[in-house]
């Protein structure tokens, strides 16, 4: 079986229902042999997320922490359909490596039906700050895979298959099964991940790798794969983003 590099999907303390520090976050990962791992913790519109002081202030950890690459992240909440997150464009342009945005309880998101759902996830997977689409297949939040799918390769973003959806998300492997399957066909990418809210289960992601391999999904595809091969995605995007600002200035 397939092994990662990195996990780009870790919530600590800040979070508000996180358990574990960032360091004891780090150990985790070393002691697994990740070489590259995501502070990811949640969007301003969760309740009991950080200021985003706290996002700002990332700028001082160490890029490197006991041989482990720290990249600094949020899982942002998609509130409209026009593909808002609740973070400042200042925090996401400047201050950040990577940013993944998803649906979530009691954040301000309003859409209630698949369509609204779809054309929600579509217009965030169009948000040029936007790098990964977090637990598409969550039962609460139901979109049409084929098109989600097909807009996150036509503008090169990645889908997560959320390890933890299978234990805390009831209904979750079906759609991610119908996730992997579209990405398979579609050869879009991927993100396999632990949504880890404690030490002990960074890097754990057996069952989403087992249905990645069971779909079929390449190595190639997943941007985690290797650490050289997200930091080549996350260059690319770094570029596109200056672009849009320009455009917009």
């Amino acid at each position: 079986m397939m092994r990662m590099e990195a996990d780009l999907h870790i919530h600590t303390t800040a979070s508000g229902h996180g358990y574990s520090t960032i360091k004891e976050i780090v150990e985790a990962a070393g002691e697994k042999d990740l070489k590259t791992i995501a502070i990811t913790d949640h969007g301003l519109n969760m309740p009991g997320a950080p200021h985003w002081y706290h996002f700002t202030n990332l700028i001082s950890l160490p890029r490197v922490m006991q041989g482990v690459e720290v990249l600094r992240g949020v899982e942002a909440n998609i509130l409209d359909s026009a593909g808002n997150i609740d973070m400042p464009e200042i925090v996401l342009s400047d201050y950040l490596d990577i940013v993944l945005a998803g649906f979530h309880d009691d954040t301000g998101y309003s859409g209630t039906t698949l369509e609204e759902n779809t054309v929600a996830m579509v217009a965030a997977i169009k948000n040029p700050f936007v790098h990964v689409i977090t637990h598409p297949g969550n039962p609460k939040y139901p979109v049409d895979a084929e098109t989600v799918v097909r807009a996150a390769r036509d503008y090169n973003k990645a889908l997560e298959l959320n390890n933890s959806s299978f234990i805390v998300r009831p209904g979750s492997f079906p759609l991610c099964t119908d996730f992997a399957k579209m990405a398979k066909k579609y050869k879009a990418l991927v993100s396999i991940n632990s949504d880890a809210h404690i030490c002990y289960n960074v890097g754990e992601n057996t069952k989403a790798l087992a249905l990645a391999s069971k779909e079929g999904i390449s190595r190639n595809q997943i941007i985690n794969s290797s650490s050289r091969r997200l930091s080549e995605y996350l260059d690319y995007h770094k570029q596109q983003s200056k672009l849009a600002l320009k455009k917009v200035q």
